[in-house]
């Protein structure tokens, strides 16, 4: 059995490590302790799938220009045994791979940094608007007479590209539209570039660009079509869904599709997806060389691709959720359904936020018990009960998702992050317990694991837990050596202090 001098000696190495590490981790990167009045980075990686044929394999993927209101200020290429290179043709950007034989299913990386800064519309476009309007060639002779019937009202009910544009829109858009609009609608082209070919036949330059909605933490995201059109003052972005004209502050314009974003030669089946991942780097640090031969350069999170930093992103939450429990049940004495029931349930409520995922987790608790009420009276065995309750809890979740989307409550969708077998043993656990002890117990077990859980999420949706947790991970370390604190703590609970207070009354 170890002795307490050592135990103590542990807890305190543990702390000097995290504590340590911590702060030559901030000495030779500039990595901030605190989030705020930092320069926001946005990395952006951009992952292709494709099989190759065997052959020869070139491939082509158009790549962003710096603008206004997002920077390029670093960017990479991660493909063994391929050779990359960025080309220059006809002013676009374009990222080239290439290799002499290649077979099977293939994967690329594209990474680029972008520094995040303020802008108004007219300086955000990197995208030069194009000068003259092309000739526009409809394949069905009804498509060409709808087009040209719509344009010329639009034109009549319009003063410049501008308002064009949004009379087109709100044509396509309206409830009681036209036949014209419905035919053209039907046409195999999506509202981006149908909005594009009439505005062309129309006689205003237009054409459609690809953009990038950033949202932290997101993977295998879709290029999003816009369409930039040419005005008296030199450029704007149209919504081709609403017909809003501007620039919207999370989207990074990528590049225009007059030749294809991504093309591949020697292969098919090909697959593009964008991640990403937003952190705060001072202002210093983005002044030098981002590949500088620092320990905490070469060995760090941050050279993950960033699907996988998303992951990590989250991961290194679970230990604040982790210290969040051991407290609140050792020292506090806070009964909860489940030991570590409480931390999956925070994690829940980041991706769903805090009221739909408690209403959803509430809701697909209370089913289940119904459910398992019934289910006790077919006098099943336990696997075959467990495993019938996690169908069920399936359908629940399906039938909440649909319902939430129907009343367009879009984060009611995201309710599937729930683990649903850990939900099926604690539907299963309830229901036992309430046989056992009464409906009073399973109250108090049950408002416990939310109270924990609300109390965790709170710490893990705090700016400065997840800044900390995931640019110092080692701080961990120090998570343990408190961890390993309360394990050895063996007096009162708070929670019992209060069946002895006539005790210590009576001996004052």
């Amino acid at each position: 059995m170890i002795s307490r001098t050592s135990f103590y000696f542990i807890v305190v190495l543990l702390i000097a490590l995290g504590s340590g590490i911590a702060w030559l981790r901030h000495v030779q990167t500039d990595e901030p302790f605190l989030p705020g009045a930092q320069q926001q980075v946005w990395q952006v990686e951009a992952r292709i799938d494709f099989d190759a044929d065997g052959g020869p394999v070139t491939v082509r993927l158009a790549l962003p220009e710096a603008s206004g209101r997002y920077v390029l200020f670093n960017e990479q290429a991660a493909s063994p045994g391929y050779g990359f290179s960025i080309v220059r043709k006809d002013g676009l950007r374009r990222g080239e791979w290439s290799k002499r034989e290649a077979a099977g299913a293939q994967r690329l990386y594209y990474k680029a940094e972008f520094l995040a800064r303020q802008a108004s519309d007219e300086h955000a476009l990197a995208i030069a608007a194009p000068r003259e309007a092309r000739a526009v060639f409809w394949p069905e002779e009804a498509a060409a007479t709808a087009a040209s019937e719509l344009v010329t009202a639009a034109l009549e009910r319009s003063s410049n590209a501008e308002s064009l544009a949004r009379e087109l829109v709100k044509q396509l858009n309206a409830a009681d539209r036209s036949q014209n609009a419905r035919l053209l609608l039907e046409q195999p082209m999506d509202r981006a570039r149908l909005l594009d070919t009439l505005l062309n036949q129309a006689g205003v330059p237009a054409r459609v660009v690809m953009g990038l909605y950033l949202e932290d933490a997101r993977r295998q995201q879709a290029l999003t079509p816009m369409v930039q059109i040419a005005t008296e003052d030199g450029a704007a972005i149209v919504d081709p869904d609403t017909g809003h004209e501007g620039v919207p502050e999370n989207l990074l314009l990528w590049q225009h599709d007059s030749d294809g974003i991504l093309t591949v030669s020697g292969g098919r089946d090909s697959l593009l997806g964008f991640s990403m991942i937003t952190r705060s780097v001072p202002a210093g640090q983005l002044a030098r060389n981002q590949a500088e031969s620092s320990l905490f350069n070469l060995v760090g999170v941050h050279l993950l691709p960033i699907e996988a930093q998303s992951m990590f992103k989250l991961l290194f939450l679970l230990p604040i959720g982790a210290l969040v429990v051991v407290f609140m049940r050792l020292l506090v004495g806070v009964k909860t359904s489940g030991t570590f029931m409480p931390i999956l349930i925070a994690m829940a409520f980041l991706q769903t936020s805090l009221i739909p995922g408690l209403l959803s987790f509430v809701l697909i608790v209370a089913f289940g018990l119904v459910l398992r009420n019934y289910l006790s009276y077919l006098n099943l065995l336990m696997v075959a009960r467990i495993s019938t309750l996690i169908v069920l809890v399936v359908f629940i979740i399906a039938f909440l998702s649909l319902a939430a989307y129907q009343l367009g409550i879009s984060t009611g969708i995201t309710i599937t992050f729930f683990p649903m077998i850990i939900i099926a043993w604690t539907i299963e656990r309830m229901s036992i317990l309430w046989e056992e002890e009464g409906p009073r117990e399973v109250l108090v077990q049950g408002s416990g694991s939310l109270l924990v859980a609300l109390i965790g999420f709170l710490l893990m949706d705090w700016p400065v837990a997840q800044h900390l947790s995931f640019n110092f991970p080692e701080l961990n370390l120090i998570v343990i050596a408190l961890i390993l604190l309360m394990g050895q703590y063996t007096g009162y609970r708070l929670s019992e202090l209060r069946r002895f207070r006539d005790v210590v009354s009576h001996e004052q």
